[in-house]
């Protein structure tokens, strides 16, 4: 089965954003904008900075709400979900990847990677064992017991990109995950990324102004004046 068949994960309808500017005045960063991502898909967005990628993110992964229109994510309409309803939400059922790792500088890796369980309420005698099987699959089976200061750049957001896998989710945002990383470790984290999507089955949407990121994508959709304007699908 390809990609275009197979059911759709997360649909966003005529979305607008804007944000107050003093006195009469708004800036309207998302102009109706329409999106649709199906399972296992890697959907790369691109644009000049500025242009509302991340705010695009932002909305679809419950992290802010748009001035009108609609996100519907496994069949769940954000917009009708109370604050503490959406962020259980998004716990459970997303995970986020941003250009700097934050991680908690004063626990381990695996700590780190377990928050998302922890905040869920589990204890880390139970979450332990999946964070080191994530851990693991990063190529970081080393590093458990590591502080982030003892970690390099490009270990630090392997952390991050397992931490976003914790709790299981069926869409990973991802919001310039390799922009403070060198070409050669950038390369490193875009086929972990693909190389995780193909083995998990995970969706990704993935805002970036790197190029190598975007052959590896299922679709690179542009945005530019709030819309995404052009889309190409080159894997079936």
């Amino acid at each position: 089965m390809g990609i275009v068949d197979k059911r759709i994960l997360i649909r966003a309808e005529a979305l607008h954003k804007e944000y107050p500017m003093g006195k009469d005045q708004r800036l309207h960063v998302l102009k109706g904008l329409d999106i649709e991502v199906r399972e296992g898909e890697i959907a790369v967005i691109i644009g000049p900075s500025g242009s509302g990628k991340s705010t695009l993110l932002h909305l679809l992964g419950g992290l802010d709400r748009p001035s009108s229109g609609k996100v519907i994510v496994d069949d769940h309409d954000l917009g009708v979900l109370t604050d503490d309803e959406l962020a259980a939400f998004r716990n459970k059922t997303l995970g986020f990847i941003f250009q700097f790792h934050h991680l908690l500088p004063e626990f381990t890796a695996l700590e780190n990677v377990a928050m998302p369980a922890l905040i869920r309420g589990e204890k880390l005698e139970e979450a332990r064992g999946r964070a080191v099987a994530l851990l693991e699959e990063v190529g970081l089976s080393e590093r458990v017991e590591h502080k982030p200061n003892e970690l390099s750049g490009g270990e630090q957001q392997r952390v991050a990109v397992a931490r976003a896998l914790m709790n299981n989710p069926t869409l990973v945002l991802a919001d310039e995950p390799s922009g403070n990383l060198d070409e050669d470790n950038s390369q490193k984290l875009h086929q972990l990324l693909s190389d995780l999507a193909q083995k998990m089955g995970l969706s990704f949407v993935i805002a970036t102004h790197n190029l190598d990121l975007t052959k590896r994508a299922h679709r690179v959709l542009q945005l530019v004046d709030g819309r995404l304007v052009t889309g190409m699908r080159p894997l079936a």
